[in-house]
């Protein structure tokens, strides 16, 4: 849904290609060990993603993807009962 709305908004996301390599099609065949579940690894894999930036964002640009991120959550955050 942010990634969504981000997006909505022109402020560009890409998926981080990490987490679980073990899940990853490039990796498939090679030769590795798992220790524990990878419950951590499998949750940066799902719940992560990089937005946009490059040096020739401008102050106006940063201000509107803080805004943007601060409309996001406004909007969703737990209203007292």
């Amino acid at each position: 849904e942010l990634v969504a709305w981000l997006e909505s908004r022109k402020i560009a996301t890409r998926m981080l290609f990490a987490g679980n390599m073990t899940r990853q099609p490039a990796f498939a065949g090679v030769h590795h060990r798992v220790v524990g579940s990878l419950t951590n690894t499998d949750r940066v894999m799902h719940d992560t993603f990089w937005i946009g930036v490059w040096p020739g964002l401008t102050p106006a640009m940063l201000e509107w993807m803080v805004a943007s991120f601060a409309e996001f959550f406004a909007a969703r955050a737990l209203k007292p009962a």
